[in-house]
């Protein structure tokens, strides 16, 4: 077994609630195989609220959570990336930072929950299913036997987590 631990950014358009829930779950669920980042490409500035108390209800570490722009990656000095999963469709079609090191990169889009509307119970429920999804996701990828897979299978089996549905 690998001792390599993988480096992973989760993008998405706010860095706000979706990458943020995917860096956070990963960072916990792991195992110390990867460091989970999260950025946006038109970061908010902060980390929505209904992220944060999601988060603690999942006993998930919130200090230090900040929105940051994806540009803090595309450096020089930033840590290079193994893997890059774009979480909202947004993100996607927009013109990325060429990131060192050539990471394998995918789509994963959930929905925003952010953008829902309607009752308390229905935004928090939007919350609950973005994060569902997005672990199922990351439970699948973490399991990956990535250091017995070359690049192109690597690269087809995060695309196929992508589309996965919890």
């Amino acid at each position: 077994m690998s001792d390599k631990v993988y480096n992973v950014l989760f993008l998405c358009t706010g860095n706000s609630a979706r990458s943020v829930l995917a860096e956070v779950q990963l960072n916990a669920l792991g195992g110390g195989r990867f460091q989970a980042y999260s950025a946006g490409s038109h970061p908010k500035g902060e980390i929505h609220p209904s992220t944060l108390q999601l988060l603690t209800q999942m006993g998930l570490p919130t200090v230090g959570l900040r929105s940051k722009s994806w540009s803090e990656f595309a450096t020089s000095d930033a840590p290079v990336m193994d893997f890059v999963f774009t979480v909202c469709d947004q993100a996607a079609g927009e013109q990325c930072p060429v990131w060192p090191g050539q990471p394998i990169t995918a789509q994963w889009g959930v929905p925003d929950p952010a953008a829902v509307e309607g009752s308390e119970d229905t935004r928090k429920r939007a919350f609950k299913d973005a994060a569902a999804t997005l672990r199922k996701r990351l439970d699948l990828f973490k399991n990956l036997p990535l250091a017995s897979l070359d690049r192109l299978a690597v690269k087809q089996k995060v695309t196929d987590i992508g589309n996965v549905k919890p």
